[in-house]
């Protein structure tokens, strides 16, 4: 929910928005570009607010070292994941 209470979203497991909520007809008197930046943060708010559940849930079923956070993001080291692990890979 925005501070302004003006809007709120929802969104699933995956970041994608399934609900957007305008709690009151403020937004009718809003320029463009203020109605736009209040959406966008009510929306970037919902997401991490769901980022971070799902990290919470996952951290501990994944094994020693692996950083739930990196894998959400696509940031992840598999080779460096690996070797801490104590697998060892072949050279690149």
């Amino acid at each position: 929910m925005a501070k302004s209470r003006l809007v709120g979203a929802k969104v699933n497991a995956r970041g994608e928005l399934v609900e957007l909520k305008f709690h009151n007809q403020n937004y009718r008197d809003m320029a463009p570009a203020e109605l736009a930046s209040a959406v966008m943060d009510v929306i970037t708010q919902a997401r991490q607010k769901m980022a971070d559940h799902v990290c919470e849930i996952y951290s501990p079923l994944v094994p020693e070292g692996l950083d739930v956070n990196e894998a959400m993001n696509g940031e992840l080291d598999t080779r460096a994941m690996f070797e801490r692990m104590g697998i060892p890979l072949p050279p690149q």
